[in-house]
């Protein structure tokens, strides 16, 4: 495959405005060999006068290849004609070597107004090919260039929302008038320079994700086009979860690191936070509001999350410590209880757990549990063991229950084995990533920990009941030196979660 290649170029007049407007639109491949590098189209007009357009990175490929993009707009004036009639190559300079498409030396060709034309030497390509579903979107509505030289007799797309369990075939329609219906332009006809245009519109309704394949039907035979074995997916906004203990205090520019915690929300699009060892002030014993980690963690965000938080115990001898659920999505319902037998605010392994209920559009009732239990040899049995009774006594009716956060159990232990094992709970950052977690800075830098002989002992976790609604798709470590950098003595993890139908 070339390093540069073209897939189409754009070339339309509009006459909606007071003057012509003629618009250029160049979409290229781009072999990802170097982050150093420059893409430009060297282009002339029908005089001959030339010039460079500089095309900017758009997204990277199933194939791993990279899309570019450049664009331009002329408005004819006295002073200035419209380009018409266009010739073009195409130019990267990767590190230091300078790579060319010239069209195996003719140069490309682009007639005035002639509307959108593949490359020749593309059969076919999905245009306004887009991966992601608005919440709002009831339709996917699909443009398919296809060479000419196919020569077509009908375009089917064949089509999926429940992971191929169940197929449904569409029949594109030939769009002769394309341009007429979306452009205001008065482009010619399109089929004319060798690209012709297939449209369709396929009902989502309330589908999370739909999935297709395209078949161009000719005498000759039929001719696939899959997305390089992948098939195009497109999808809703997928669910985001954080679990992160916040060490109650303990840490070195704790402000600081409240600010990064937030900002770390934003960036990764959070959409559920489950702390713990959350702190305020103890305040002989009545609390105070306003030194709340997780409401000030909180309040720095943009757009302040639904807060539900209580507290189980005096922590350091100086604050109230409890757990806390931030949602983006309205608190249907909110709870918290004692897993522990003890109560005591004085005893540290008095144990409460938070609930939060939230209605996800696509993903229906969800029940988060934020929870901090004991180590085994204080109480974390009895505490899963409470915990589990409650949640089962709300999975009736739910799409999903999470339990969330610090188990003080690792990965193999005994209490990890009764989760596992004997409540069937599966832990998602392993059905996210099968291979687990090696290196130590991934996992929490409490000493106690570090007595332990294992590759993975990681006590920070999401665990769901086996069968459950929701399928870990992604699952990565966040506050580590690598990325945010440490805001606790844990590192917490955002993971990343589709509906199963």
């Amino acid at each position: 495959m070339a390093v540069i290649s073209l897939i189409y170029v754009q070339n339309t007049i509009s006459r909606a405005k007071r003057a012509p407007c003629q618009q250029l639109t160049f979409l290229l491949r781009v072999e990802n060999i170097s982050y150093d590098k420059q893409v430009d189209i060297l282009w002339s007009d029908e005089s001959g006068e030339e010039y460079q357009l500089t095309a900017a990175f758009i997204q990277t490929q199933t194939d791993g290849a990279e899309q570019w993009q450049a664009q331009t707009e002329w408005t004819l004036s006295p002073v200035q004609s419209l380009p018409g009639n266009i010739q073009f190559r195409l130019s990267a300079m990767i590190g230091d070597v300078l790579y060319i498409d010239d069209n195996q030396g003719f140069q490309y060709q682009s007639q005035a107004d002639s509307g959108l034309q593949l490359a020749p030497s593309l059969s076919f390509w999905n245009h306004q090919f887009n991966p992601v579903l608005n919440e709002s979107q009831e339709n996917l509505d699909l443009t398919l260039m296809v060479s000419s030289l196919l020569q077509s007799e009908q375009v089917m797309l064949y089509w999926s929302t429940d992971n191929w369990q169940t197929v449904q075939q569409h029949a594109c329609e030939k769009a002769i008038d394309y341009w007429h219906r979306t452009t205001s332009s008065n482009a010619r006809n399109p089929n004319q320079y060798g690209t012709e245009l297939w449209t369709a519109s396929l009902p989502l309704e309330q589908a999370f994700r739909v999935e297709y394949c395209i078949c161009c039907e000719t005498d000759a035979g039929k001719h696939w086009f899959n997305n390089e074995g992948q098939n195009y997916q497109s999808t809703r906004q997928p669910l985001k979860v954080m679990i992160l203990n916040l060490h109650c205090y303990q840490e070195e520019l704790q402000d600081e690191k409240f600010s990064t915690i937030a900002r770390a929300i934003e960036e990764q699009n959070v959409d559920v936070v489950c702390f713990q060892e959350v702190a305020e002030n103890w305040n002989d014993g009545n609390g105070d509001w306003s030194s709340n980690s997780a409401n000030i963690i909180n309040q720095r965000l943009e757009q302040p999350f639904n807060l539900y938080a209580d507290w189980s115990h005096l922590g350091f001898d100086r604050y109230r410590e409890g757990v806390a659920i931030l949602s983006r999505f309205p608190l249907q319902a909110n709870d918290s209880r004692y897993v522990s037998n003890s109560d005591d605010a004085y005893d540290i392994h008095a144990r409460k757990v938070v609930r939060g209920q939230i209605d996800v559009p696509f993903y229906g009732q969800l029940h988060l549990f934020s929870a901090h239990l004991s180590w085994w040899e204080d109480g974390f049995q009895e505490q899963f063991t409470q915990l589990h009774d409650w949640a089962q006594s709300l999975s009736s009716g739910s799409n999903a229950v999470l339990l969330c956060g610090d188990f003080n159990v690792a990965v193999g232990s005994t209490g990890y084995q009764l989760v596992v094992d004997k409540y069937g709970y599966q832990d998602q950052f392993l059905l996210a990533n099968q291979q687990g977690l090696t290196d130590r800075g991934y996992r929490v830098e409490d000493a106690h920990w570090h007595q332990l002989d294992a590759n993975d002992y990681r006590i920070d976790f999401i665990f769901q009941p086996a069968g459950g609604q929701l399928r870990a798709v992604a699952a990565q470590p966040l506050f580590t030196d690598q990325d945010y950098g440490r805001v606790s003595d844990h590192c917490g993890y955002v993971m990343t979660f589709e509906p199963t139908g």
